[in-house]
């Protein structure tokens, strides 16, 4: 290949590896932030086993958003400048709520029992406050991070939608993870999750073409649309597997809750190639390209040697953790 076709090649390589890792981190952390935003609604001896479910996983799935911020960071540093000067507030607020729940994580464990239920609201806190910053970041990219009102009130309305969603995954992964009242009351959950989920995604999915011209410039269009079509149509076959699973116990008591995680994770799939399609070749909607943001060619082959070797290794011990800590959960505890 020469060197033309790597000018070109490289950035849409790095743009689908950080895609990638803001994907799987979504999809990973969006369920133990979703069981820290459910943790208020159990017992206290249901906390232990929530917890307990997402103990093995949560910190490694950090790991992903680190890769996505490092691409970002490296192979596209004007656009990082960009986005990260934008959501300077929001990121702060996320980084507080992860510290938030990394700390109460450990303290909640050694702690006396006088001071665990403060622990365990100071983690549903920090789960609330880290989703709560991703929506309102995620809606002020979506914007272009346009500072007026509409766009204002875009990044507010999936700020505050978001947490249903993460929910929803929380509820799901409980699904998997859990049995007995546990279980039952994730099923419960899960229901009072789903449908502010399906408003919240029908409305953004009407709003972002309203606020976005670029965006509305790529789905309205023919013959674009038709071939667009089963994205959303899938979404709504998903949403209502769903339901069907929640509102069936049997089928949950007969081990297919994984239904439900694994059709809401299939809805954020399609979310995000939907999304992706959407603000292609931009990487900064209506203000960078992929090319443009992106660092010197001779760089991006020595960081992609680095990548080449971190992602796979990444991957194969994200497998290998899930494959060795599977299972029902049971009670956490430290052996002290």
């Amino acid at each position: 290949m020469d060197a033309l076709n790597w000018a070109t090649a490289l950035p849409l390589i790095f743009m689908a590896v950080m895609g990638l890792a803001l994907l799987a981190y979504v999809i990973l952390d969006g369920y133990d932030l979703g069981v820290g935003i459910l943790l208020p609604f159990a017992t206290d001896a249901e906390k232990d086993v929530m917890v307990s479910s997402i103990g093995p996983f949560w910190d490694a799935n950090e790991t992903w958003l680190v890769l996505g911020v490092g691409v970002l960071l490296i192979c596209f540093p004007t656009a990082h400048g960009v986005v990260l000067s934008a959501l300077y507030l929001p990121v702060a607020v996320m980084l507080v709520g992860l510290i938030l729940r990394g700390v109460a994580f450990d303290f909640r464990v050694k702690a006396r029992d006088s001071h665990k239920t403060t622990w365990n609201r100071l983690f549903a806190a920090g789960s609330l406050a880290t989703t709560l910053a991703q929506g309102w970041m995620l809606g002020a990219y979506i914007t272009g991070f346009q500072n007026d009102t509409w766009g204002l009130l875009f990044s507010a309305g999936i700020a505050i939608t978001l947490p249903a969603a993460y929910a929803m995954l929380g509820a799901g992964w409980l699904l998997m993870k859990t049995d007995g009242d546990l279980q039952r009351k994730a099923a419960r959950w899960g229901q009072g999750a789903l449908w502010p989920m399906g408003f919240a995604l029908m409305g953004i999915s009407l709003a972002t073409p309203l606020v976005s011209p670029t965006v509305f410039a790529k789905w309205f269009v023919l013959p674009e649309l038709f071939a667009l079509l089963p994205i959303p149509l899938a979404c709504v076959a998903a949403f209502f597997a769903i339901r069907h699973v929640l509102a069936t116990p049997r089928v949950v008591q007969a081990g297919y809750g994984w239904i439900v995680f694994g059709a809401t994770v299939l809805i954020f799939v399609l979310a995000f190639l939907g999304l992706a399609y959407s603000i292609y070749p931009y990487i900064v909607i209506d203000r960078l390209t992929v090319w443009q943001a992106a660092s010197a060619t001779e760089s991006l082959v020595v960081i992609g040697i680095g990548v080449a070797i971190t992602l796979p290794a990444i991957i194969a011990y994200t497998i290998f953790m899930y494959r060795v800590f599977w299972g029902k959960a049971r009670e956490l505890t430290y052996g002290l």
